[in-house]
């Protein structure tokens, strides 16, 4: 069987918070719960759900930001959690992250030569001419000037910033790029831009993407598989015309009928099943999303559902999944 390009297999994040009692342990909130993943070269990944959900959280551990508080993250094969410092920076050159905010993400004291070229003087072992070439040909990549190199991030437009952010992402000509709400801060025609730019960048330098996103509508476009987690779970995966057009978990139809612009049919159908009920505390066995669901029943509160397929590629974690799904 090939490698696969990123495997998540269990992986758990948990973070201590403050200190109720001055001898008492920290309480532990639980970011990411079990989660598993696996892409392939060529194909990209699509991570949606709501604020707070662990989908940043996600992308941290995928770039060995910090560690899994268990489980493991293996890129080509390698646990990167397992990898010397001295490795894991040299296996840096093959992932790569493009963040959020266009204007947080670029140091504005540094000229867009320095920002791009950041990634290669960290690896070493290029000299300065290298580097300013590779930064003036990724730059004429993602449609900006090669004269560009000496301006400061103040001088560009939001999108234009994404672009610097986009070429110094490239310019180690990664294998995966890990996209963080790559276009939520900018305006929509930009965002048209940038998605188009990052699909033809995909066909050119043939890079893989895991896309960090709660617009379902960014994800249908860029992505040929998606998967919704939810309270740090995958309760959905599968690919984007049958999650879009025919979800199975009642969290991914609430999350259509809020963006009804992504697929209408399921929208409009996710809307007659009423909206959601208040959230309620529920016990670890149970569903998680049991409080939020109008479908929940007696066994959502008993017994927490795990994924299972219910066709080709869509796998669901809701005990009556198959039995909801709606007509198409």
């Amino acid at each position: 069987m090939t490698t696969p390009l990123l495997q998540l297999d269990r992986v758990t994040r948990n973070y201590a918070l403050p200190r109720e009692r001055l001898w008492g342990a920290p309480p532990q909130v639980q970011a990411l719960r079990g989660v598993s993943l696996r892409m392939s070269s060529g194909k990209n990944l699509g991570i949606v759900g709501e604020s707070g959900s662990g989908k940043s959280t996600l992308a941290r551990l995928v770039m060995a930001l910090e560690p899994p508080s268990s489980g493991s993250v293996e890129f080509l094969g390698q646990d990167l959690n397992r990898l010397s410092p001295a490795a894991l920076r040299a296996a840096r050159r093959d992932f790569q992250m493009v963040f959020q905010d266009p204007y947080g993400s670029l140091d504005p004291r540094q000229t867009v030569e320095r920002i791009v070229t950041e990634p290669l003087a960290a690896l070493g072992g290029s000299s300065g001419a290298d580097m300013r070439t590779r930064a003036r040909d990724v730059l004429t990549s993602v449609g900006l000037r090669s004269n560009d190199l000496d301006k400061y991030p103040h001088e560009f437009s939001g999108g234009q910033r994404q672009r610097v952010a986009i070429a110094r992402a490239l310019i180690t000509r990664p294998k995966l790029i890990v996209a963080d709400e790559p276009v939520s801060a900018l305006d929509v025609s930009v965002q048209a831009q940038v998605l188009n730019l990052m699909q033809d960048l995909a066909s050119e330098f043939g890079v893989t993407y895991l896309l960090i996103s709660h617009d379902l509508a960014v994800v249908d476009y860029l992505c040929e598989e998606v998967a919704v987690i939810y309270l740090g779970r995958v309760v959905e995966q599968g690919s984007p015309e049958t999650l879009f057009r025919a979800a199975a978990h009642p969290y991914t139809r609430a999350l259509l009928s809020a963006v009804p612009r992504v697929a209408p049919s399921a929208a409009a159908a996710a809307r007659k099943r009423g909206p959601l009920v208040a959230a309620r505390a529920h016990p670890a066995s149970a569903c998680p999303y049991a409080g939020r669901c109008p479908q929940a029943q007696a066994q959502c509160d008993a017994q927490r559902p795990e994924l299972r397929a219910i066709g080709a590629g869509h796998q669901v974690a809701c005990h009556f999944g198959s039995e909801l799904m709606p007509d198409t």
